[in-house]
């Protein structure tokens, strides 16, 4: 079985659906609401269990119902390994409208947790990990991270990348995302992902593309296409596969993503 982790973050998050984006001043009614565990690290983890089968989950939850809730849920009814640092602060929280054209658009409310180095987490586990994929944490923690086989980021993480010291495998970035900016971070390859087009990577001493994967059904919404994405990617490497192989695996996950509600509304 492949070893599989998450280093990250966890947004308690309450989605409408919506016919479209109200507009200034304006009212809108949702058709549908709920509310998940969401966010890079937490949508990561629950796609890794998928995959592997099992996940390991570092992160850092609020000391308050939401950052309870979102650890149970992650784990009783996602079937996740999550250890948590518990911070002294409210649950970060987000918002998200989705729209009839599948397009999410989100609002961010509270600070970003994310685990640090020094605390209280197995991070000797890290050891025996086959592929990790990090979304957020302190500069030791990133270090700590780099024990795994196969290390992946996401730009999100920025300042935390460029600090470090830390050289990754695979830098994974949206190419339309004005914040996931990969200049000044260290990896033996960039991926950048153009949504229905596939996408560019580049290393350094070859480049190439890959194409979008068909959804398995009709466009839903696109929120976690992208972590999605990301962790198809990493769990494809942590079993041997070729990078090319890893980005035809990341494009099936997102693309599986795209056709159901919500991050965790499909199989894969």
């Amino acid at each position: 079985m492949t070893a599989i982790a998450v280093v990250g973050h966890v947004e308690w998050v309450d989605f409408a659906v919506v016919e479209r984006m109200p507009h200034q001043g304006e009212i809108a009614h949702a058709t549908e609401h709920f509310a998940v565990p969401g966010g890079g690290g937490a949508v990561a983890a629950v796609q890794a269990r998928r995959l592997a089968g099992e996940a390991l989950f570092l992160t850092a939850l609020g000391d308050d119902a939401l950052g309870l809730r979102a650890r149970d849920e992650l784990t009783n009814d996602h079937g996740v390994e999550v250890h948590a640092a518990v911070r002294p602060e409210p649950q970060r929280r987000a918002f998200t409208h989705l729209d009839a054209h599948a397009e999410r658009t989100i609002t961010v409310l509270g600070d970003r947790l994310v685990p640090h180095g020094a605390d209280d987490l197995p991070w000797e586990r890290l050891h025996d990990v086959d592929a990790l994929y990090f979304t957020g944490g302190d500069p030791e923690a990133l270090r700590r991270s780099r024990a795994a086989r196969v290390l992946v980021a996401t730009p999100r993480a920025a300042d935390t990348l460029r600090t470090a010291g830390v050289a990754l495998d695979v830098l994974v970035a949206s190419a339309t995302d004005p914040g996931e900016r990969v200049d000044g971070i260290a990896a033996r390859h960039v991926v950048l992902t153009e949504g229905a087009a596939g996408g560019r990577w580049t290393g350094a001493d070859a480049s190439g593309r890959w194409a979008a994967a068909p959804p398995p059904g009709p466009p839903v919404d696109a929120y976690g296409c992208g972590d999605s994405f990301a962790i198809g990617l990493t769990h494809a490497l942590g079993t041997g596969a070729t990078l090319q192989e890893a980005l035809e695996a990341g494009a099936r996950c997102g693309a599986a993503c795209l056709a159901g509600r919500g991050p965790y509304g499909f199989a894969l």
